[in-house]
């Protein structure tokens, strides 16, 4: 009896242990299930189709649209300057002027000169006159008339270099003043008064900063869409969240070897001269009329070595796709093959999808 007791007891024992792990398995797959069905939290944003204007990006500086260096054109001190670095200037406006004590001194002399030589014409002409009737008259011999004829034309000849001296010493005189051969800013000043100048001497730099030049290059791909009069937008760091805008002017005739890339300049109006030449500027030059694209935001996009896909959500399932793409507009890229409009595309959670996973679209 005791032994079939512990046999019944035995078989009990093991049928609750049984029961016991045949429960914690079914548990277990249980748990894998629920796991396995477990929503991942995204957030979306639905495609949709703008109006896109095709556009090369690059990097530009500003320069002045104009450049001119005034340099001193004779010998002198300098007298007084009357320009500042940043002051405005006109065209015409005296900005330097050299002691012209020597040169007016000299301008007085040939005009002394002039009249010295005017009055021998004169005399000489008198004569010439003369002695013309006397000849005629045959009162005066040939040799006598030869020479009063080369005293006039030595007398004319000297009233010549006589009025080129003059007007030399003129010349030197008048170019004592320097003055502004544009209106624009001045940018640099070297000389101050009293200074002994030279000729040639760097006197004073002007600059046009309206309109002002955008230089930047273009990368040889896009060369073929380049056109004159094409519109160009930038921004500078200078004035955050201001977009300014100008005119392709000049295309350069040849690329850059090094980079391969071609040289371009836009016009930029700047009426109150807020912009300044040398600011950086992220430039965008539009090359052709909009037209009608699907966009993605950027950040929806995956990368797996050269293929590009983002996720889509249909239902409550995420769906992979291997997407094309275009050029980048901003915060958005052009979806060019793989997105219709009006999909909703992962833009939070998508590193954590595969296809066919159950998600659960944040509000």
């Amino acid at each position: 009896m005791e032994r079939g007791k512990i046999g019944i007891g035995t078989a009990v024992a093991a049928l609750v242990l049984c029961v016991a792990v045949a429960a914690n398995i079914g548990c277990k797959k249980q748990e894998q299930k629920v796991n396995k069905e477990r929503s991942i939290n995204v957030r979306v944003w639905q495609a949709e189709k703008r109006a896109l204007r095709p556009l090369v990006e690059s990097l530009g500086t500003l320069k002045p649209h104009e450049e001119v260096i005034v340099s001193s054109e004779v010998d002198g001190i300098m007298q007084s300057i009357r320009a500042e670095e940043g002051a405005p200037v006109s065209r015409g406006e005296i900005i330097a002027e050299m002691r012209d004590t020597d040169y007016r001194l000299d301008a007085e002399r040939a005009e002394i000169v002039l009249k010295q030589a005017e009055a021998s014409l004169a005399n000489a002409k008198q004569e010439y006159e003369r002695k013309e009737a006397l000849y005629r008259e045959e009162l005066l011999t040939r040799q006598q008339f030869d020479d009063i004829s080369a005293r006039l034309i030595l007398a004319q000849g000297d009233v010549e270099r006589a009025k080129v001296g003059l007007a030399l010493a003129r010349e030197k005189l008048a170019k004592t003043k320097a003055f502004a051969p544009m209106a624009g800013v001045i940018k640099e000043k070297r000389v101050t008064a009293g200074d002994y100048i030279r000729n040639g001497t760097f006197l004073i730099s002007i600059i046009r900063v309206d309109p002002l030049k955008l230089v930047f290059s273009i990368p040889e791909k896009d060369v073929r869409n380049l056109r004159e009069g094409q519109d160009v937008a930038f921004t500078v760091d200078a004035f955050p969240g201001r977009e300014f805008r100008g005119k392709l002017t000049t295309i350069y005739p040849s690329l850059e070897e090094k980079t391969r890339t071609l040289q371009v300049e836009a016009a930029v109006a700047n009426p109150d001269r807020s912009l300044k030449p040398g600011l950086f500027a992220r430039v965008t030059l539009y090359t052709g009329p909009a037209r009608e694209a699907v966009v993605a935001p950027i950040t929806a996009l995956l990368y797996d070595g050269s293929e590009t896909k983002l996720f889509v959500v249909e239902g409550s399932l995420a769906r992979e796709r291997m997407v094309k793409t275009g050029r980048k507009h901003g915060e958005f890229m052009e979806i060019v093959d793989g997105l219709r409009e009006k999909e909703m595309v992962v833009t939070v959670g998508q590193n954590n999808l595969m296809e066919g996973v159950q998600v659960n679209v944040a509000r």
